[in-house]
């Protein structure tokens, strides 16, 4: 007797302040979500979470990540984990793209990107992602999120 096989929908990317993100359903209490940086680009502001656990896995690339006043570079291969109430950012400075995982845990944070994020089926899709007024919406909701922008 064949079963049934189950379609799984196509996760829906958009970008987020000039990231490309990709959230993936899961079936324990994390989101999780695929990301490219193109060079050059920076990372959220300053922020930390009081409820979530993140952790990020460098798939391809490097990354730059500035953790409560240090900086530390994190390769193809390697992954960081950014303990809850952790002042944090990062950024690719490199001229090449750097693809990784990214993990909060437990679930909600996802909805930043669902609402924030720009379709990349949208035109101008990673320019719109980082106009002012997305740097605005991002600044004034991010604690809606659980995202605590320092200063």
């Amino acid at each position: 007797m064949r079963q049934k096989s189950h379609k799984m929908e196509k996760p829906t990317t958009k970008w987020v302040l000039g990231h490309k993100v990709t959230p993936y359903d899961t079936a324990g209490n994390y989101d999780m979500m695929f990301a490219e940086t193109p060079p050059h680009i920076p990372g959220p502001p300053p922020h930390s979470h009081n409820s979530y656990d993140e952790s990020f896995l460098i798939v391809e690339g490097e990354m730059e990540f500035f953790i409560n006043g240090e900086v530390k570079i994190v390769r193809a291969g390697e992954s960081l984990d950014v303990p809850k109430k952790t002042l944090h950012t990062f950024s690719n400075k490199t001229d090449k793209p750097c693809k990784w995982v990214n993990i909060h845990s437990p679930k909600g944070f996802r909805m930043f990107f669902e609402k924030l994020g720009i379709s990349e089926d949208a035109a101008n899709s990673q320019e719109r992602s980082v106009a002012p007024e997305i740097i605005e919406e991002v600044v004034k909701t991010a604690g809606d999120y659980d995202m605590l922008i320092s200063g």
